[in-house]
């Protein structure tokens, strides 16, 4: 008798309706970090556009981006673009829209003073809400020398040759010992 598998049904699976708020709960910390992000002025980083051009991506995107990037350890712009394609959270904060590495760089660095003032606020929203516990947190650069310099290391030729093990023959002084048959 065969044994049976439980397997996939990829093109139901494909047709399959499901919508972004059957996968976030209500406590998500996606959907607090755009709760969060709404709530604050953003008037400042607002007023730096230009009245004419295209139509840019709306700074509270960006912001909940990074700020849901810095919370879940994805800090290169290009993979939070890459996110909003294909992790739900991203897509959420996002909108459904999908801004490009470089327009998420230049934000970071042209509004980097205002962000850090922003982070501060959500974070201090998060500690009132009880969504975060802060402790002490330590940053520390102290460089460690290394001895892993060219003039330490040893290559494969200068490593010693291992002890050469005496042969069998040797040990047992010439004479076969038991009865081994092969």
């Amino acid at each position: 008798m065969s044994r049976r598998f439980k397997t996939p049904d990829y093109e139901a699976t494909l047709n399959e309706a499901i919508t972004i708020g059957d996968c976030l709960s209500p406590d998500h910390l996606a959907r607090f970090v755009v709760m969060t992000v709404s709530s604050l002025d953003l008037g400042e980083i607002y007023a730096q556009y230009a009245p004419v051009g295209g139509e840019p991506i709306a700074p509270q995107i960006l912001l909940g981006l990074l700020f849901y990037g810095y919370a879940t350890g994805i800090f290169s712009s290009s993979k939070i673009e890459k996110a909003t394609y294909e992790v739900i959270p991203f897509r959420f904060i996002a909108g459904g829209l999908h801004p490009d590495h470089d327009t998420i760089a230049y934000f970071r660095r042209r509004f980097l003073g205002q962000i850090k003032g922003l982070f501060v606020q959500v974070l201090v929203i998060a500690v009132r809400e009880g969504k975060l516990r802060l402790g002490n947190i330590s940053i520390d650069g102290t460089k460690v020398h290394a001895d892993a310099s060219k003039s330490h290391a040893v290559s494969y030729q200068q490593f010693p040759a291992p002890p050469r093990l005496p042969s069998l023959s040797a040990i047992s002084g010439g004479r076969p010992q038991g009865s081994w048959r092969f």
